[in-house]
């Protein structure tokens, strides 16, 4: 009866195909596209729920290098995590209980500009939450928290974001920094929210 059906009448469109995921060289291309300087964004590895553990734990790029240590050693004694370079000094602060009774999370910097996690009131009912640093600036996060697919931005301009898109590995998500940018901030960040979306506190 060919594509008419019984009634005589057309037979239904087929269902589109599902995208096929891209290639790393198309998803270098689409990384440019988005971040620009020559697509020469850096993406770190990271792990679900990493305040859990309560061990420590190595940021390393989408090569494999170790770039970032999480030491959670302190992590049952204060509840903190601290950020470390290769050399083993400390980077960053964060507070394992990171949200407070006005919802606030501290990312404290020991030699560096520190900064505060706040819900953004402008956008109440949206994913949207305000980086407030100490010298003035602002960045904001937008974005599903809890899936782990969000994005950074500094005014009009993206400059980082978070995905499960560049890993395979399960429990595991990339985050994707404009070249040049505050990489530990946004790791840190990224692990604050990880954290609180995850209620791993």
């Amino acid at each position: 009866m060919g594509l008419r059906d019984r009634r005589g009448g057309d037979a239904a469109p087929a269902a589109a195909a599902p995208a096929a995921p891209l290639s790393r060289r198309e998803q270098r291309q689409t990384d440019r596209q988005e971040f620009g300087r020559r697509g020469s964004a850096t993406t770190y590895k990271m792990q679900e729920k990493l305040a859990s553990f309560g061990d420590d734990f190595w940021i390393e790029d989408d090569g494999g290098a170790r770039k970032f240590k999480v030491n959670g050693k302190m992590l049952r004694v204060r509840d903190t995590l601290i950020f470390e370079d290769l050399s083993g000094a400390e980077l960053v602060k964060l507070q394992s209980k990171a949200i407070s009774i006005r919802d606030k999370m501290k990312i404290e910097r020991v030699n560096g500009v520190s900064a505060v996690i706040v819900k953004d009131l402008v956008n109440v009912l949206g994913d949207d939450f305000a980086i407030k640093l100490d010298d003035g600036r602002e960045l904001h996060m937008k974005g599903n928290f809890f899936d782990h697919e969000y994005s950074f931005y500094d005014g009009n301009n993206k400059v980082g974001e978070v995905s499960k898109k560049w890993f395979r590995l399960r429990d595991t998500y990339g985050v994707q920094i404009e070249a040049g940018y505050d990489d530990i901030l946004l790791l840190a960040c990224t692990v604050a929210m990880d954290q609180s979306s995850h209620d791993t506190v």
